[in-house]
């Protein structure tokens, strides 16, 4: 049988100004350089913050491919929980650029919000990121706060 050690590992992600994640604008700005990294796959990132939701540290859940990715709560919760976090941003892109919500979005999303409230992590917003020229309303992201969802 084997038996594994669970370590923790921070790598400094940014220094500087103290950013405050609570607008999706925000998100969107702080993670646009991590979806560029894999412009043609979704990423599905969870930032977590403390509780004046500064991000503490931020991590890429799952990569996934060019139409869909695959999340479970138990990933996002496992990171905020060994984080420390009081409450999670979580994101992802859509690489067509549209963010409209798909069904499997919406689902992960109201099975986040179920996990948050028995955890007692506040899941501030899910945003999908997508490009503004591809967008029919023209705002190149997707708030699940704004929807009235979260």
């Amino acid at each position: 049988m084997r038996v594994y050690e669970a370590k923790i590992v921070y790598s400094l992600v940014s220094l500087g100004e103290e950013v405050r994640l609570d607008r999706p604008e925000a998100v969107v700005e702080y993670l646009r350089s991590a979806f560029d990294e894999n412009p043609m796959q979704e990423a599905f990132y969870c930032v977590y913050l403390d509780r004046k939701n500064h991000p503490i540290s931020r991590h890429l859940v799952t990569l996934g491919t060019a139409t869909s990715t695959l999340v479970a709560p138990r990933e996002v919760f496992r990171g905020a929980i060994l984080a420390g976090a009081t409450a999670l941003m979580v994101a992802h892109n859509h690489p067509s650029g549209d963010p409209a919500p798909s069904a499997a979005d919406v689902h992960i999303t109201r099975q986040l919000r179920e996990a948050a409230k028995v955890i007692d992590i506040d899941l501030i917003d899910h945003v999908i990121v997508g490009d503004a020229k591809a967008d029919p309303l023209k705002v190149g992201y997707y708030s699940f706060r704004a929807a009235g969802l979260v």
